[in-house]
């Protein structure tokens, strides 16, 4: 998969809105679109894209920690803000951009580092100007579950 390094790498606005949210993110997934910037960061990435539904694998590591040395929440928040949302992002039809206005994480036990995790999105209700998705990260190997999120992004159809 493509991270992009730079501004320059991104695509630019017009570029975008020629595309469907599902068509951007199936780009992502494929390589031929450059992914986003925070995955590298946070030390996460696409995995995979459906109608309604995104999966991102990552593994965190010590950079993402908290003081006391487990996973900082801002991992799990971010993690699953980018999953909900890209979910929505598949049902966004060409010439119109989302965003996240809320969202909400539980937290049902620490990660341990070094574990890869899977954080599924999915789409619960996507209209003309809201969509609303809930979000799971999981342990692959252990299945178990780590956290829990729901979000409501509005869409807005632009020009």
């Amino acid at each position: 998969m493509t991270i992009a390094q730079t501004p320059a790498d991104l695509l630019s606005q017009a570029e975008v809105l020629n595309l469907s949210g599902l068509e951007f993110m199936i780009g992502i997934v494929e390589g031929r679109l450059p992914g986003p910037p925070i995955g590298a960061t946070m030390g996460y990435r696409l995995h995979s894209v459906e109608d309604g539904r995104v999966i991102f694998r990552g593994t965190p590591e010590f950079a993402v920690t908290n003081p006391l040395g487990t996973v900082h929440g801002g991992w799990y928040g971010t993690l699953l803000d980018s999953a909900m949302a890209c979910a929505v992002m598949t049902r966004v039809p060409r010439g119109s951009v989302y965003t996240t206005l809320e969202y909400k994480i539980n937290i049902t036990r620490p990660i341990p580092l070094g574990m890869e995790i899977e954080c599924v999105g999915e789409v619960d209700h996507s209209g003309r100007s809201s969509g609303v998705a809930h979000g799971t990260i999981r342990g692959v190997e252990d299945g178990k579950l780590y956290a829990t999120g729901s979000t409501t992004c509005i869409i807005m159809k632009m020009g």
